[in-house]
């Protein structure tokens, strides 16, 4: 099995270019299904999860190739509307393809997804906004069958913005006939460019005065081209990665919109942040300082999953942190390997309490997920010795050349 080996104590400075987010291009390459046509997608990253889900496009029958930073996806020769066990297994966005089979073909035929194991998140939610357009389930023995004769416009009240379920619901109503109000729908950057390129194939969707979203669909769509947005949470990473090491960055081809929140806070800690049309530059002092109260939330709250790679700075900040996480009940299993290191970490159910330490240790530790796995990375940049974090597999489903794009600003981190 391979591992990150980080020789931590260099300190972190450079520039790097922003990847293509991971949230924006999945459902985007799960909505080309709809489509029946060519959609180009720039900008789309070379991640494990996006490997995912062009196997799964091309087990449901599409073609699909690249072109430089692009994805080109044929969707006319679809010919299946279930997908197997091993992959959807494989990520947690392959439920995202339901909205688009049903869209497609009427029908689909799914078991439950796989993914990073952050706490129950049950597709209810999906499943109870599809019934409201004509969706009908079987469960056959763990496989979820799903039909309809036709899809039907109509009103989605979402119990929470949860942004899978808005997602499905957006690509299922582009194929209803009449139109579809969503209502307390998540308002994500990644939902707005989704919708983008939903708008490109031909459906008519916008945001009413209320926030809703209006979704009016149709049965043919365009061949169109998209570009995916900027990953706000690799952008946040890396701010973390130099804010640690008392360092400096400059990350380009970036929204800074999309990181208000994420920056309120890393200045709080004492960072210098500077935010230009398509970059953003951070600048860290000597010693970071403890930002208080964390409280993750949807958006244009502070992402949940920004919160691992913050707390690793707490670490070496002067005081003590709180963190509530609000969204996943399980997000902090990463915490018991950052205690490995030297840690101070108290967890209580949904609160996480972070007291400065004066040093980290390098450790063998072990990414439980995706964002806690950069979690490991960003402590192990600061801390004394050596650290080797395994199963990076779950790393690699989100951060495209991550060694090497801090390897060239200044760390010692190598993939093995």
């Amino acid at each position: 099995m391979s591992q990150i080996v980080i020789n931590g104590g260099n300190t972190i400075r450079g520039s790097i270019n922003l990847q293509g987010a991971k949230n924006a291009a999945l459902p985007i390459l799960a909505a080309t299904v709809i489509t029946g046509g060519e959609s180009v997608i720039h900008n789309c990253p070379r991640l494990s999860d996006v490997t995912c889900a062009i196997n799964i496009l091309r087990h449901l029958g599409c073609l699909v190739y690249r072109e430089g930073d692009a994805l080109v996806v044929n969707s006319s020769t679809v010919d299946k509307d279930y997908i197997p066990d091993d992959l959807m297994n494989d990520m947690r966005s392959s439920v995202l393809f339901l909205g688009a089979l049903i869209g497609r073909c009427g029908s689909a035929k799914i078991s439950s997804p796989g993914g990073c194991e952050l706490g129950p998140r049950p597709i209810d939610i999906h499943i109870s906004a599809l019934k409201k357009l004509g969706v009908t389930l079987i469960d056959n023995n763990g496989v979820l069958e799903f039909s309809s004769d036709s899809l039907q416009g109509g009103d989605i009240v979402l119990p929470l913005p949860s942004v899978g379920a808005t997602e499905n619901a957006l690509i299922a109503a582009s194929c209803a006939k009449g139109t579809t109000v969503i209502k307390n729908a998540a308002r994500e950057p990644e939902i707005c460019n989704l919708i983008k390129y939903l708008n490109a194939a031909g459906a008519g969707i916008t945001f009413l005065k209320c926030g809703d979203i209006s979704v009016t669909g149709r049965t043919q769509f365009n061949n169109c081209e998209i570009t995916v947005i900027p990953d706000r949470i690799v952008a946040s990473t890396y701010m973390a990665c130099a804010a640690v090491t008392g360092g400096e960055i400059l990350l380009n081809n970036l929204c800074p919109e999309h990181l208000i929140s994420v920056n309120e806070y890393f200045a709080k800690s004492g960072c210098l942040i500077k935010a230009y049309q398509n970059s953003l530059y951070l600048s860290a002092p000597k010693k970071l300082l403890s930002t208080d109260q964390v409280r993750t939330h949807y958006y244009p709250g502070f992402p949940t999953d920004s919160a691992p790679m913050l707390l690793s700075m707490m670490i070496k900040a002067s005081g003590t942190t709180v963190f509530t996480e609000n969204i996943f009940q399980n997000r902090y299993r990463y915490t018991q390997e950052l205690k490995k290191m030297g840690a101070n970490i108290s967890v209580y159910g949904k609160t996480a309490i972070v007291t400065g330490v004066k040093n980290l240790y390098g450790a063998n530790v072990f990414a439980t997920d995706l964002r806690g796995g950069a979690a490991l990375a960003v402590a192990g940049l600061c801390a004394k010795g050596r650290t080797r974090i395994n199963k990076i597999g779950y790393i690699l489903r989100g951060y495209e050349d991550f060694c090497e794009n801090l390897k060239n600003c200044g760390a010692d981190i190598k993939e093995v």
